[in-house]
């Protein structure tokens, strides 16, 4: 693979981990290894110090996103001190390195977007901000991925779409994950 993207907690709790995985990924194998960093729970001094802990350690791509409201938040509330959304965490990482930046799409809309141009424009303003690609969130129907990419090249865009993947191995957990994020489930 290109890259390895590697995750951590909705609520930013398991970033120690992930750092120590991500940098044992570089230094035991030849593979790139792309962090997950969020806006969620920290401030933009806190998350610019782990982009530069990263871009020290060898790390050069970073997936930037604005991540998942904490558990027991019901929705998603910026720290009063960080980067609100994802599209400012990419410009936010344009300061300490010339990282290569995935940033989050969503080909059946995210959740929260009011439409599909609003969710459309915010993934345009991403790519603008210095993001290289897109990864989607996963799904199921391959044609609403494929009128996704459509739309993208439609309105300009012309970063890199990567069709997001997840491997099922709890299918009540997929559920659970899939309603939080739109994803549609075929029967």
């Amino acid at each position: 693979p290109r890259f390895v993207s590697v995750t951590y907690g909705a609520d930013g709790s398991t970033r120690e981990r992930t750092h120590n995985t991500v940098t044992r990924i570089l230094r035991e194998t030849p593979l790139t290894a792309a962090p997950h960093l969020t806006c969620v729970g920290a401030s933009r001094g806190e998350i610019l110090d782990i982009a530069r802990a990263y871009w020290d350690a060898g790390v050069r791509h970073i997936v930037a996103l604005r991540g998942d409201p904490p558990a027991g938040q019901a929705t998603y509330v910026p720290h009063p001190d960080g980067f609100a959304y994802a599209v400012d965490l990419v410009r936010g990482l344009r300061t300490v390195g010339d990282f290569d930046v995935s940033v989050a799409a969503y080909p059946e809309v995210h959740p929260e977007a009011r439409s599909a141009e609003f969710d459309l424009d915010n993934l345009r303003a991403k790519i603008d901000a210095g993001a290289h690609r897109a990864i989607t969130q996963f799904f199921f129907d391959t044609d609403a991925f494929l009128r996704f990419r459509d739309r993208c090249a439609a309105a300009g865009i012309e970063a890199e779409i990567v069709p997001g993947i997840l491997p099922i191995t709890r299918f009540p957990q997929m559920l659970r994950f899939a309603k939080r994020c739109g994803a549609n489930v075929p029967e």
